[in-house]
Parts: C-alpha cells; structure tokens; sequence
C-alpha cells in the first residue's frame, strides 16, 4: 500500500491532466457512436479506472478510442436499424455485443494471448488505421456544416417506398412468429397492413436516411446535397474549432488544445446566443446499471455479432497493447500483456452494463499522464474519478455544448489517427509481386486493400481478409525462400564441408538431399520432386535433417509420400541430425521405425558415411 501511494502527487497531477484532455473525445465518441455523449463518459469513466485496477500496464490512460467507436457504431447503426430506428429498443442488444466483447478480452487474457498480437503484420494495422481516419472524416463532414439526412424532408421522402416493404416484411416476419400462415390467412396480412400509418412510414424512412449519412460511402453521395444545405454557423463553428485545435498546438502543447477549441467556441455560440444546435442532454446524476440487459435478453438477438464482438475485443487487444508498448519505451518499464487484456475485458464489460460505449488503451491520454508525472496504475483511476466529478457537476452545462464543435474536435482526431508512416513509405517499398503487368510491392497492396475495404465496405471483414492475403504472400515467400535453399542437388555438384572427403567409388550409389529450412505447407511441392531427381544408379538417399527445425502436418504427409516410393523403389532411406520436434512428428504416425528403422537414423553424417562404407557396395 505503501508503495501504491509513494507516487501520490505524481499520479494525481496526471490523472487529473489526463481527465481533462479525456472530456472533450468522450464527449465527442458518444455522440459519434449514436449512443449520445453520455454514452462516451460512461465509457471514460469506467474502463479508465476498471482497466487501471486491474490493467498490466502502470500508466495506461483507457478510454473510448478512435477505432472502437467506429466499429462500435458500425455495430450500433446496424441494430438500431433492425429495432424499428429506436436507439432505446436496440440498446439492451447493443450493450450486451458490448459486454461479450469485454468478456471475449478477459478470455484472450487467460489464455495467455496478449503475446501474439504483435503477429499482425502492420500493413494490416497501417490500412486499418488510416481507413478509420477516412470513416471518421467522411461522416463527420455532414454534422460539421449542419446537414442531418433524417431532417431533409425532401431527402426522406426518397425513401418512403423502401420503408413500406420494409414493414412489411416485418408484419410477414410477426406473422411466421406466430404461427400464421399467410397464403392460408391472408386477410390477416392485409388488416395488418391497412393499419400501418404515415408517421409510421415517416419514421422508417428517416432511419433508413440516417443509416445512409453515418456510411462513408453514404455520406459521399449525399455530400452535394448536403452542401446545398450547408448551414452556416455549424461550419463556422466546426471550422473554428478545427483551427483553434490545431493552431494552439503552435503556441503550447501543456494545455491541450482540443479542451481549449470546446471551451472557446462553446463559450462565444453560448454567450452570444447564436442559435446553434447543442448536442443532446447528459443525464444529471449517478450513472445506473441498465438492469434491461439482462431482463429482456435474448440470445437470438445478439448471435448474429459474436463475430462482430470478437474483432471488437480483438481490435481492443491491439489498440490497448500498442499502448503499452509506448508507455514501456517512455517509462522504461515493461508491461504484461495478459493482464492488461483481462483488465481491459473488465472495463469495458463494467462500461456497458453502465450504458457506455468501449475502449481502449489511449495513447495521446496516455502519454499526456507520463508527461505530467503519472507513475502507476492510481493515475488511470483518478483519471476515471475525475471524468464522473466533472459530469456530476457540469453535465447541465456541458448539454450546451454546440453538435458542430464536437464534429470539428472529431475531424480533428481522424486526421491524426491515419498512418502517415505507412503512406509515406509507399512509393519506396519494393515491389515484389506481379499481377498482370503490373509490378506490385505486396507490402502496399496488403494495406490498400485493407484501406479500401474497411472504408467502403465493412471494417471487419476487411481486417480477416488483410490478414488472410498477408498470411498468403508471407507463405509464399516463405516457401519460395525454403525452396531455393533447400535444392535437391547431386553431391559432386554440392557438398557440405563434412561431406567433401566421401568416396568417389559411392557417388554413384548415393545420393544426398540437404534440406535448409522449415518443411511446411509452403515447401511440400518441390520436396515431393525428390523421387525424380534421384539417378537411376542411386541404391541410397541421405537426407541431412539437421537444419529442418521444424515440421508441419503438410511436410509430414509429404515426407511420407516420398518415403513410401522410395521403399516401393527398393531404395535405402538414411536421416542425419534428425532434430526433436521432426522426429516427435514421424514417431506419431509410425514413420518412425515402419518406413525408417532406427538403426538408419545417425547423429551426424561422419556416422552414417561409417554405416554406408560397410553396408553400400559399389554396383557402377
């Protein structure tokens, strides 16, 4: 305890600092997710103490982060979508997605998994995360100049035939669920349809317009029409925001700028009474558990996104343990992976049966924490303390807080969020893959692919199918790479230092194949050659084993394959240096001792060239 609180002053100082800088992106996430703001200082505030408490990384600030609220509004827009438009009825839904991503990150943190998420090739991470500041860009650009879909009539309108067949499937969707068929009965249908009304029909076309402007591609083409209807004040307020964020960084960077852009602009469109539209009310009180998570749960409702909530908890790991590496390289401390995910699950579980959208480690909070004297896992927890003192006692005056200030800050976040790194360096990677005529370096094909898809399409499949391509080509080189080292050749063409002083009278007889490098899925088809390689003088094959550290299901059965040939061929098979985990494989499924008797395995070539003098006769 002593311990815990040596560093007191440090931590509270950094705790508090980060709060602050906290407030405006909590505040600025809720209301992007469609959750509203309260929903982003929910979130702040549990899982930055929560993920401190029981975190493995002293001086993590967590919290709603960039990439989490995109998926989770990706998430969000599509459930409230199937509830009819109504946040309130998809919001038991929505949070427990939420709780079973939390749950899923304190599993991957039990299973030991937090030390291989730095697997994930980073051109899969450089096109995802540029990919998020593209969404949020392009879906904040309408709130920026105060163009919201659901309120263009007009816009509306367009969508009034969608949203009749869209009840419609509905009523015919109540009707299966209860057991009436509708062939049978079908004036059952048509009383239920005479019933539908025009606010009805209004209703879901205004969600099906929403839906469209919170898509990247959506809000693209509703961009010109947004722009004939630019509202004035809104932009000028987002715009000022934006240069007030990005302009005060010039003059100092203790006081962080984006706090600095909310309370200047807020403050003049409040005090000026400008008539701007604020964001919508923060509840005034203690944050309550939404006890209709569990009342009106139902599993059906939610097995449609446990894919969904796995890359969330996924995507979560990642972004939290980058973050710890940062915090490592700043305090020279190293952090434990496992234990941050576990801590990070508990988090963002607790967050969501509090209504708050997730997080994730966050690495300008957390640096701000180390900068202003942050030193152990207290600060985190101050930093939550001090995001529900603020609320209780300013939540009335931050309701005031004009929507466009919120977008700028927003817009301001997507442009920092992109990897800058991971563009620049396009044009001099080199190209190694060819498609067509084109030379490609597959290294940016990865990350553009990644890129494209996440922002146009869906984030998460996006992701999967990153990884999948990158796995590919690193097999392929791989295989390629094994391949060229590990070419059959005849030993008077080749020979390793041992094998120079072999007998000229049983080079005919012999021959050696030197395998260099894994044997795996990537290398079986030029391993499989082997048989047509060998002379037709060869009564003998030497297969040096002694760099093939390692063996896969692939190259065992192709291994076999050969094996079984060779013996058909009546041609003796010798092993030297065959190593432990090759040798634990073939001893598996009997390759050892039935196609290679013991007494042909040798420790070293010196060995095996002693059993071939007396057992391999000269016939050439």
């Amino acid at each position: 305890m002593k311990k815990f609180f040596a560093h007191l002053k440090g931590d509270a100082f950094g705790g508090i600092t980060a709060g602050i800088v906290a407030l405006p992106l909590a505040l600025a996430f809720g209301v992007s997710s469609g959750l509203g703001p309260e929903a982003g200082l929910y979130g702040a505030i549990f899982i930055s103490f929560f993920a401190a408490l029981f975190g493995g990384t002293s001086t993590q600030i967590s919290g709603p982060t960039a990439p989490m609220t995109a998926v989770s509004m990706v998430i969000i827009a599509g459930i409230v979508a199937a509830n009819d438009g109504s946040v309130a009825q998809a919001l038991p839904a929505i949070l427990t997605v939420f709780i079973l991503a939390g749950i899923m990150q304190i599993g991957l943190g039990f299973l030991g998994l937090g030390k291989y998420i730095r697997y994930i090739p980073y051109p899969v991470v450089s096109g995802f995360m540029t990919a998020i500041g593209l969404i949020i860009l392009l879906t904040q650009i309408l709130p920026s100049i105060g163009y919201y879909p659901k309120e263009d009539l007009a816009f509306v309108e367009t969508f009034k035939p969608e949203a009749q067949e869209i009840i419609l499937e509905n009523i015919l969707k109540e009707e299966a669920g209860e057991g009436i068929l509708v062939l049978d009965n079908f004036k059952e249908t048509i009383e239920r349809a005479e019933k539908i009304t025009p606010d009805q029909i209004k209703k879901e076309s205004q969600t099906m317009a929403e839906k469209v402007g919170k898509s990247t591609l959506g809000a693209l083409k509703i961009l010109p029409r947004a722009l004939r209807n630019i509202n004035w004040l809104e932009f000028i307020l987002a715009l000022s925001t934006i240069i007030i964020v990005f302009g005060f960084k010039r003059i100092t960077k203790k006081i962080p700028s984006t706090l600095v852009a909310l309370i200047v602009v807020s403050g003049v469109a409040y005090g000026f009474n400008l008539g701007y539209r604020p964001i919508s009310e923060i509840p005034n009180g203690i944050p309550m558990p939404k006890w209709e998570i569990f009342s009106t749960f139902k599993l059906g409702s939610i097995t449609p996104y446990i894919f969904t909530a796995l890359t969330l908890a996924l995507l979560g790991a990642i972004d939290s343990l980058l973050t710890s590496v940062v915090a490592d390289n700043m305090t020279k401390t190293k952090h434990k992976p496992n234990k941050e995910l576990i801590g990070q699950g508990i988090g963002n579980t607790i967050a969501a049966v509090f209504g708050g959208i997730p997080g994730a480690g966050a690495t300008i909070r957390t640096v701000v924490n180390i900068n202003a004297g942050g030193k152990t896992r207290l600060s985190g927890m101050i930093a939550g303390v001090m995001l529900l003192v603020i609320m209780l006692a300013f939540s009335s005056i931050a309701s005031k807080i004009p929507a466009a200030v919120l977008a700028g800050i927003l817009i301001t976040v997507g442009i920092g969020v992109m990897d800058y790194k991971g563009l620049k360096a396009i044009p001099s990677l080199p190209k190694d893959i060819r498609l067509g005529p084109l030379k490609l370096s597959s290294e940016v094909l990865i990350m553009l692919v990644v890129l494209g898809l996440s922002t146009f399409w869906d984030l998460i499949y996006a992701v999967g199918i990153g990884l999948v391509i990158a796995s590919l080509m690193f097999m392929k080189k791989i295989g390629d790479l094994t391949a060229e080292r590990s070419d059959v050749k005849l030993l008077k063409e080749e020979a390793w230092s041992d094998e120079t002083g072999f007998p000229s009278t049983l080079k005919e007889e012999v021959f050696i194949k030197h395998i260099k490098g894994p044997l795996f899925f990537g290398s079986t088809s030029d391993f499989q050659q082997l048989a047509e390689q060998i002379p037709s003088t060869a009564r003998t094959v030497v297969i040096r084993l002694g760099r093939m550290q390692y063996m896969d299901q692939s190259g065992l059965y192709a291994m076999e394959d050969v094996l079984v040939d060779l013996r058909k061929q009546d041609i003796n098979v010798l092993f030297v240096n065959l190593l432990k985990q090759p040798q634990y494989m073939m001893e598996r499924i009997d390759i050892i001792p039935d196609l290679i008797p013991k007494e042909h395995i040798f420790k070293d070539f010196k060995t095996c060239l002693n059993w071939m003098k007396s057992n391999v006769k000269d016939e050439f």
